[in-house]
């Protein structure tokens, strides 16, 4: 399977529009894709879908529970616990774990001497895969409210594309923490889609030092192109980045989007440039053999 990210450094450049107008485009070339939303705390990509639920799966994680009766209150469970997840207070003998805070790290259990920590599971949200035009073409990742961390739930939306498709869109939660690492850490290829403006301009640079840490390849889309100034452009220029598609802004464009369409249905030559995208990756790039 051949995975490329969709990712960008804040909300709103049009990385959901991206993702799913190319995964609409690949669709609608005959190619075996999948798409998987990662943005599990905000996931949208399937209302721009007529989608059936075809399966449901609820993601857990163990947290501990502190036996009170065998607790000694020594206070090593809290000096292992990184997340600051266990509260106690030794002298009137309190000892609480916050659920929301924990990770499932397990730490606190090594920590404990007296088998005083057991665990129990707690639902973090679910991960569902959703029928397209006939086919599980959509994975959606969707965390419950209040959870601190999506990330196992992201996790277990991505170890569900294994052998389904032969190719993977991911749409990828915005800026640049742990839920944004943990999907583009699995995909082969990275598109950041940005935007002309001052503060799309700061947070792409801070998502390509990210990925250049992390050794991804990748390439920008500038969306919206024409609202604001050349420093994008400029950047890209300087960096020796891979200018991979500039979309204008249109109204008509935005009007869509605003009412769950896609303007890749309307418009044949954005279909056509997102494809000439996709065949761009592999070969200029060459991170894989891949041929359309």
């Amino acid at each position: 399977m051949i995975k490329i990210a969709v990712a960008s450094g804040k909300g709103g450049t049009g990385k959901t529009f991206v993702a799913t107008n190319l995964f609409y485009s690949l669709l609608h070339d005959n190619q075996n894709a999948v798409l998987v939303d990662c943005d599990a705390e905000a996931p949208n990509a399937a209302a721009f879908f007529n989608t059936a639920a075809a399966e449901s799966q609820e993601v857990t994680q163990l947290v501990p529970v502190i036996d009170t009766e065998r607790c000694t209150f020594c206070g090593k469970c809290r000096e292992y616990c990184n997340y600051n997840a266990i509260f106690i207070l030794p002298p009137v003998k309190i000892i609480n774990v916050i659920d929301e805070l924990c990770h499932g790290c397990g730490a606190c259990s090594v920590a404990c001497e007296f088998d005083a920590i057991t665990e129990k599971p707690v639902p973090l949200g679910n991960v569902s895969r959703l029928d397209i035009y006939g086919n599980t073409a959509l994975i959606e990742a969707r965390s419950k409210i209040g959870v601190m961390s999506p990330v196992p739930v992201i996790k277990a939306a991505l170890r569900k594309i294994d052998s389904i498709a032969d190719i993977a869109v991911l749409d990828s939660p915005p800026g640049t923490s742990c839920p944004f690492i943990q999907t583009v850490s699995s995909a082969d290829y990275v598109i950041l889609v940005t935007e002309p403006t001052p503060f799309g301009l700061s947070d792409l640079k801070q998502s390509v030092e990210t990925l250049r840490i992390l050794e991804k390849p990748f390439g920008v889309i500038i969306n919206r192109s024409g609202i604001g100034n050349n420093k994008v452009q400029d950047y890209l220029l300087d960096e020796g980045i891979t200018l991979l598609l500039e979309i204008p802004y249109s109204k008509e464009t935005a009007r869509l989007y605003s009412m769950g369409r896609l303007p890749v249905e309307k418009d044949p030559s954005l279909e056509t440039q997102l494809l000439r995208v996709f065949d761009t990756i592999y070969e200029k790039d060459g991170v894989s053999d891949y041929k359309r």
